[in-house]
């Protein structure tokens, strides 16, 4: 997955509700008002109504019969279990291509295969990714049921785009190999970490990499318009021997080669603590830094009503209670909290973050695009 961040003020934790409505609306209900069924296009209805109703979005997805999604690992925010229950409720099939791939790869994978029945139906992008694809006309506008619990920031007025789930960028370390508790970015340029800190791919290409560097710049006296401190920071811990310029991933965690890994708490969660049991994870005291991705409907899905009711799912209760599951904190997360029907265990789970507000200050487009130029300028400076 590549580049997540949030056009504005999100609303991130529970505290105040983003709206007075309730994010109980199922996928399985019914909408009334639209046009009817038969006179209904898949290609271009822009919400359950217009499409026809719920039941007739439905029953169209069933005759389709098959979803493209694209670059989703089983083991990413819990889409395996999110997958399986989208088919096992709708007996819909889902070819998931390219796990491992990026939100790059899925922007391809939008223009390449355009007009084939493999292209993809829906993405899941990071921030600076929904707005190229916007820019280049490869979304089509869909406002799901829960339109109203998703905060306003967090999704493109006309629903070209809109923010699913999201995290804080977060150090996570092996306490077998690392013996003194890293607490902060400071701590990690300062202590005895020889060899030991990584992230998880070159921040030109990888969302979560990139985010690091972002948290960075704020723990470093940079800011949300301000990005280079963290590239600045990136090149003191390499100099300082401690940064290990390979690509982090649990495999390198549990073998030893980085100990220390900067990744999103959520992934650090799911994928790094079943092959590190003991794994320890902490959001930077100085680099509080969140970020989200985003959901997009591909203008040439192939499998048009399938892709319109894949959103329903995720952003009904039980999809984004799904994502909640995964440790991450689903965009509706305030309105479910203020509704009663947020998974308790889960949420309260989720780890602690340092003087939390339930809204954020995240990247405005301008600034992530600014950030983006600086760190394509400046990281070979660290890389090199």
């Amino acid at each position: 997955m590549a580049t997540v961040a949030a056009i504005g003020t999100v609303v991130l934790a529970a505290g105040c509700s983003s709206s007075s409505s309730s994010s109980s609306s199922s996928a399985n209900t019914s909408s009334s008002g639209g046009s009817s069924a038969s006179a209904a296009n898949f290609t271009t209805c822009d919400s359950a109504a217009a499409c026809g109703g719920m039941s007739a979005l439905v029953a169209e997805a069933k005759k389709e019969g098959h979803l493209n999604v694209i670059t989703l690992p089983s083991n990413w925010a819990n889409y395996g279990a999110i997958m399986a229950g989208f088919t096992k409720t709708y007996g819909i099939k889902i070819t998931d291509a390219n796990p491992e791939g990026s939100s790059q790869d899925e922007l391809n994978a939008v223009k390449q295969l355009k007009g084939q029945s493999s292209a993809p139906d829906v993405v899941d992008v990071g921030g600076s990714f929904a707005v190229t694809g916007a820019q280049d006309g490869y979304w089509a506008p869909y406002q799901v049921s829960t339109w109203s619990d998703i905060p306003a920031a967090a999704k493109e007025a006309t629903g070209q785009y809109y923010a699913d789930y999201g995290g804080y960028v977060a150090i996570g370390y092996d306490p077998s190999k690392v013996k003194v508790a890293p607490t902060s970015f400071k701590s990690l340029l300062t202590g005895s970490y020889k060899n030991q800190v990584a992230i998880d791919g070159n921040p030109t290409q990888t969302g979560s990499a990139f985010a690091a560097v972002y948290a960075a710049a704020l723990a470093n006296g940079g800011s949300l318009a301000d990005i280079a401190p963290g590239v600045t920071y990136f090149k003191d811990l390499k100099a300082a021997g401690n940064f290990v310029p390979v690509e982090g991933t649990p495999a390198t965690v549990q073998s030893g080669q980085t100990p220390i890994l900067i990744w999103w708490d959520y992934l650090l969660n799911s994928e790094v603590k079943p092959v590190v049991k003991n794994l320890k994870i902490v959001i930077p005291s100085d680099g509080v830094y969140a970020g989200y991705y985003y959901q997009a409907i591909s203008a040439t899905a192939p499998d048009p009503a399938a892709a319109r009711l894949w959103e329903e799912y995720l952003y009904s209760t039980e999809g984004q209670n799904l994502f909640l599951a995964g440790s991450t904190r689903p965009i509706t997360l305030s309105a479910m909290v203020a509704a009663g029907t947020v998974n308790k265990t889960a949420y309260d789970a989720l780890p602690s973050v340092p003087g939390s507000s339930s809204t954020l200050q995240l990247p405005t487009s301008a600034q992530q695009t600014t950030a983006g130029n600086v760190v394509a300028q400046q990281w070979p400076s660290v890389s090199g």
